[in-house]
Formats: C-alpha cells, structure tokens, sequence
C-alpha cells in the first residue's frame, strides 16, 4: 500500500472511532488497583470513549485461588468488577468480553458464573476459545472492553 493510500486509510479510521478525529489521538488513561512488578502490564487503560480491561485470571494477592476453575472463575469475575469500580464504572459498562479456557467442557459451568455478573437483557458481546495453557497455571481468563463516554466538558479541557 502506497504512503498515500495508508494515511487516507489511517484518516478514515480515526474519523469511525469516537474521540479519536477530534484530537488526532485519544487521551489516555491508565490504571493499576495494585501495583505488582511480576506482571508486567497495566490493569485497564482508558482511550477515548473505551476501557480496555487486561485478562483477568482467578488470582489474589497469593496466586491462583484454590478451589478450582469454578473459584477462578468467580475471581476473575470480581477481579474485573473492582477494576472498574475503581474506575467509577459499572459492569454494565462492558460491550464485550473475551473469554480463553483451558477446558471448554467446562463452557457451561462458566455460562452459570458469568450470568450472575450481568442483568439478564444486558449480556455482553463475547467470544470464547480453547487454549493449551495459561499464565500460572490457571484454567480461565478474561478480558474485556467496556463504553464509558467521557463527558464533554472533560473532552473540552483535554484540547
């Protein structure tokens, strides 16, 4: 692709990308609830109008939580929830979510947790895949994307 066509491209893209035409970039945000060098990246990162949230495995200030893939489940779950929280954001807040597993017949099992997280009419977009492995050993990991619109007298100071 010439030079030409790729900054029309990199144009058109920021034009379809809410915050992003309006400054060129979007302003960044980000966040760490606990600050723990062993893991290398940041817990959630806002751009624009969107928060990024890292996959979250079922983990505490110990490790991996005991009691198996339904407690890391859960934990992940809520590890997710104080994340946002910290950032004055509900769960409702999320459009879409990841989920990797390590044993997808265990996909049900999730379906049950996962639900208790959400109002019923208001699910997530999700996509969910098998993995061979994950960090430390867990069997569940999800990240996720919430809109969290940034108001207008913010995006105004932010110019």
């Amino acid at each position: 692709m010439k030079r030409r066509q790729y900054r029309k491209l990199l144009g058109a893209m920021a034009l379809s990308v809410p915050g992003l035409a309006a400054s060129g970039t979007p302003p960044l945000e980000y966040y760490n609830a606990t600050s723990n060098p062993a893991r290398p990246f940041t817990q959630a990162v806002r751009a624009g109008d969107y928060v990024h949230v890292s996959g979250q495995m079922g983990t505490d200030a110990n490790g991996l939580v005991p009691g198996g893939f339904e407690a890391q489940s859960r934990k992940a779950m809520d590890n997710i929830a104080v994340i946002l929280k910290g950032m004055n954001l509900p769960m409702d807040s999320i459009v879409k979510c990841t989920v990797m597993m390590v044993d997808m017949n265990k996909w049900g099992d999730f379906n049950k947790i996962y639900t208790t997280y959400f109002k019923p009419d208001r699910l997530p977009a999700r996509s969910a895949f098998g993995v061979n492995a994950l960090a430390l050993g867990g069997e569940v990991e999800i990240e996720c994307l919430a809109y969290a619109p940034v108001p207008e007298s913010e995006k105004r100071r932010a110019r």
